[in-house]
């Protein structure tokens, strides 16, 4: 382990610390022109550029620096950089793929020197970077065609090598953690923790990693289906430094999907609720007070490691935070029984107290002649409705082999996943 990440390690054991407020409600209150977002740089840039706040690390990075600034005399112990669009897929948008690797070395630099000045002026707080990679502009598990919902308009492939590119600006600008944040989709989500560990292999280095998912809104699931435990058993494998929810959600009805990661998650716990839920005009209400009376009481809870906010909180919303949370000791994480911790939309747990486990075995183009021509005729909906049918005969599990010679395995596979994806009453 680094120097850093022992520091961070010991920091977390004594106190709750505080992670800092919304960057784009920040850049808003800037009341940026296209001509500010071009900077003399990009004055002659064929394509729009405002709204591109990723960019502003390159032509108005005084103003970001300015920002982290406030969140750290607000109370941050933790600067998240300005990159959560810092990647090829994202950039697309802007036709500025070529400057992810600068966007993502220079955010991190900002927030880097940001912070080192804050601790040379009280050693005592250290201040710790960490290095934002964003959902991206698409989705690895949702059809975009509602007349095709096999199709995908991005691969786990594409993702992994977007990660990737943003991982090495953000760790070479020097940030203490990687944090993949507002996770709307798990499976996105995996391809960014993939891109992480082989990156650390590559590099023989290993930074502590923060994942934060996002729960879109009251049935207490992300975009891609998945409730708060199913998504924890889907990333565990990652063995984050901490787990928890951003976004989308107040802190008011957050609470109880902090609660069950914390009663489910054996790592720490990191919260960062938006300022309640957009009014008519999109903008947010929920005053720093009101939301510290919650976050306090989280706080009290014994649910919390991390605490920040999200969209709509400004330095004035942290500071509030911090002074609610000051003093009270952090969360510890359970000891959990070792059990098998499988998900689908939903979580399925293998423990010493489990009867048998019922495995479909009807999905097999091997063990299943009338299985084996449905897939080699392309008569996918009748070999959805095999899985379907093994789901309803009670089957928890069910086994997918598409290993047959006259198949292209690969392709067969890939497209009978997806739309196993796309039908809730098999993917649970």
């Amino acid at each position: 382990m680094s120097n850093r990440a022992a520091l961070l390690r010991s920091q977390l054991a004594q106190r709750i610390l505080i992670i800092d407020g919304a960057m784009g409600t920040m850049i808003q209150s800037y009341k940026l022109t296209e001509a500010d977002f071009r900077g003399t740089r990009f004055a002659d840039f064929a394509h729009d550029l405002k709204g591109n706040n990723d960019l502003l690390s390159l032509t108005q990075p005084h103003i970001i620096r300015e920002i982290h600034n406030r969140y750290l005399a607000a109370g941050a112990d933790i600067l998240e950089t300005n990159s959560f669009n810092a990647t090829a897929i994202s950039m697309a948008d802007y036709h500025m793929e070529h400057l992810v690797p600068e966007l993502n070395f220079a955010a991190a630099r900002l927030a880097r020197e940001a912070a080192d000045e804050a601790t040379a002026q009280n050693p005592d707080k250290p201040r710790f970077v960490a290095g934002v990679l964003g959902p991206t502009s698409r989705t690895a598990t949702l059809s975009p065609d509602v007349n095709d919902p096999g199709f995908r308009n991005v691969t786990f492939e594409q993702l992994r090598a977007a990660y990737l590119e943003a991982i090495d600006g953000l760790v070479k600008g020097g940030v203490d953690i990687l944090i993949v944040e507002t996770i709307f989709d798990t499976l996105n989500a995996k391809a960014a923790l993939f891109a992480i560990e082989e990156y650390f292999e590559a590099h023989s280095l290993r930074l502590p990693v923060m994942v934060s998912g996002t729960i879109t809104d009251a049935s207490g699931r992300t975009l891609s289906g998945q409730t708060g435990e199913a998504f924890w058993n889907s990333v565990r494998h990652a063995r984050p430094l901490s787990i928890g929810f951003n976004c989308a959600l107040g802190p008011d009805l957050l609470r109880q999907y902090v609660e069950e990661l914390s009663n489910k998650a054996d790592v720490l716990i990191s919260a960062y609720p938006n300022a309640g839920l957009p009014n008519a005009f999109g903008e947010y209400d929920m005053d720093g007070a009101e939301m510290a009376v919650h976050i306090g009481e989280w706080a009290r809870a014994g649910l919390l490691n991390i605490v920040g906010g999200c969209c709509g909180t400004t330095p004035a919303h942290i500071a509030a935070i911090a002074q609610a949370v000051e003093g009270v000791s952090p969360r510890v994480p359970p000891t959990l029984e070792p059990a098998l911790r499988l998900s689908g939309l939903e979580p399925f747990n293998i423990g010493r107290d489990s009867l048998f486990v019922n495995v479909g075995e009807r999905t097999n183009v091997t063990g299943s002649k009338a299985f084996a021509r449905m897939i080699l005729e392309g008569r996918y909906d009748d070999a959805l409705s095999v899985a379907r049918q093994q789901v309803e005969n009670g089957a928890q599990v069910i086994d997918i082999n598409m290993d047959e010679g006259m198949l292209d395995a690969e392709a067969a596979m890939v497209r009978f996943l997806h739309l196993i994806a796309s039908e809730p009453d098999i993917a649970r």
